[in-house]
């Protein structure tokens, strides 16, 4: 059986030392990893963010295309409709006026049959019909 060892002070307190020295160098490696790693992450994020600015922006474009497009429509749409009031106004008044002219037509045959009928009346009665 191993009997026990017994350490003096110095021995103590150096390896006190060995400990704190050993976990101090673990500490900076490991502060150094961070670093790294946060310049690294700073980097990607600075990408992402730019990507992300990039779509936006593209997207606001877009945007804004579809609704200058959206614009040329509508006003095409509002000057085609104009267009159509104004041919159907133009027809309506065609059709007016050809039913104005027909019922002239119609009320000056009828005054001619009816001037006829009268002619052809006062006719017998100067043969001495009536």
């Amino acid at each position: 059986m191993a009997g026990f060892k017994e350490t003096k002070f110095n021995d103590r307190m150096d390896t006190a030392a060995k400990a704190r020295a050993e976990m101090l160098a673990k500490a900076k490696a490991r502060a150094e990893a961070a670093k790294i790693n946060f310049e690294s992450k700073t980097e990607e994020r600075k990408a992402i963010a730019e990507a992300r600015e990039q779509r936006a922006a593209k997207r606001a474009e877009e945007k804004r295309l579809a609704a200058i497009e959206a614009e040329k429509r509508r006003k095409e749409d509002e000057e085609r409709r104009r267009q159509e009031e104004i041919e159907a106004k133009a027809q309506a008044e065609r059709e007016h006026a050809e039913r104005i002219a027909a019922q002239e037509a119609l009320e000056l045959e009828q005054k001619a049959k009816r001037d006829a009928r009268y002619a052809a009346r006062k006719s017998q009665k100067k043969k001495g019909g009536r």
